[in-house]
């Protein structure tokens, strides 16, 4: 039988951007794309490995030990990520988000953390830090981290009962040392963990309550996220998607009296949720039924230093080859130019689409674990 392979998009550039003519921009100005959303976040990936096989990001039956993960030369290097990340915060990024894959993976990924950690805004401020991980590596991590200067950390945690835990994941992980990973990293000064939870119906939905119940008052902020159609190789079905409002109702079924709050700002993903006790807050991220497509400021940086305007796009836009290629003297400004003209052409709406009933199912999409979740 024919092994299945999802490859990379080459990274040859296929944005058609020759004929696109950019706005004219003010001096100081935010720059919008073709629906006036703000650059204000960047995701970079650091890797393209991981240590869970998660079904519903990298199932094992692909990404098994043959498959063609990427030469460490392909990556960026850390010099490389500082200075395009250099670029963004000075065209508006006020957040920078690391991801992977498992960034934990990354070979001494606190050294990336202490150079990004010296940026500044455009208004002076310290740039806003963050790490998703799946805890396995983060007891041993956490620590340096904060040291380096990491602001924030999320862990993807998607059940509690080993069993169910560890068949999600796929790679026979035990649940209790991800918890462990939390309480260190709490112990290490993390404030307002974010634990975040994938529901799969069918799969995962029966721990809803008891993860609500266990972070309820642990100071940590519990979100739930829908199943999204990310990428070619999760096999996703609409059918498996529980939707927020269904898991509302099934934590006030259980006596959880939930009041709403207002969001900290208009690009936030979450809708955010206090109980009514005031013993901590729950959010959702409702992507598949709710779409927050008209508010995203996000860029994704790839693992190969390719630009995307969407977790759900299919092409991206090769920095690296800038940076490589480039003379040095002219890096910095073709790197400007083109992070400009690229965020200035984007229309991206996937979501809005989907729920719009139109008919996505031949669109390729890149894999979540190269351009980060």
């Amino acid at each position: 039988m024919s092994k299945k392979i999802i490859p990379i998009i080459p990274t040859t550039n296929r944005l058609n951007l020759s004929s696109f003519t950019a706005p004219e921009r003010v001096a100081g100005a935010a720059l919008l794309d073709a629906r006036q959303r703000p650059l204000q976040d960047l995701r970079i990936s650091v890797t393209d490995r991981c240590n869970f096989r998660c079904t519903y990001c990298m199932p094992k039956e692909i990404f098994n030990k043959d498959y063609p993960y990427l030469p460490h030369s392909d990556l960026l290097s850390f010099e490389e990520i500082l200075r395009i990340a250099q670029i963004f915060v000075a065209q508006g990024v006020r957040k920078i988000r690391l991801t992977g894959g498992e960034p934990l993976l990354r070979k001494n990924i606190e050294d990336l953390v202490a150079m990004l950690s010296t940026l500044r805004t455009v208004d002076g401020e310290k740039i806003d830090l963050a790490l998703t991980t799946n805890g396995a590596l983060l007891a041993r991590k956490a620590q340096a981290l904060k040291k380096a200067g990491l602001n924030r950390i999320t862990v993807s945690l998607d059940a509690l009962d080993d069993t169910i835990f560890k068949r999600m994941n796929d790679v026979d992980f035990p649940v209790n040392e991800v918890l462990e990973g939390i309480q260190a990293a709490s112990a290490a000064g993390f404030n307002n963990i974010k634990i975040n939870m994938v529901v799969k119906a069918g799969t995962n939905d029966q721990e809803i309550i008891p993860m609500a119940r266990y972070f309820k008052s642990s100071g940590h902020l519990l979100r739930f996220i829908e199943y999204m159609d990310v990428g070619a190789s999760n096999g996703w079905k609409l059918d498996e998607v529980l939707p927020s409002a269904d898991i509302i109702e099934k934590l006030r079924l259980a006596g959880m009296s939930l009041s709403p709050l207002d969001p900290r700002s208009p690009s936030e993903t979450a809708t955010r949720w206090r109980h009514s006790d005031e013993q901590g807050e729950i959010g959702f991220i409702s992507s598949v039924s709710q779409a927050f497509c008209h508010s995203c400021s996000r860029a994704r940086l790839s693992t190969q230093g390719k630009l995307y305007t969407c977790l759900f796009a299919s092409e991206g836009y090769d920095l690296r080859a800038l940076l490589r290629q480039s003379p040095e003297e002219q890096v910095d400004q073709k790197l400007s130019q083109t992070i400009t003209k690229v965020w200035q052409a984007r229309d991206d709406h996937y979501s809005e689409l989907r729920l719009q009933q139109t008919d996505l199912s031949q669109r390729k999409k890149i894999e979540m674990s190269y351009i980060g979740g």
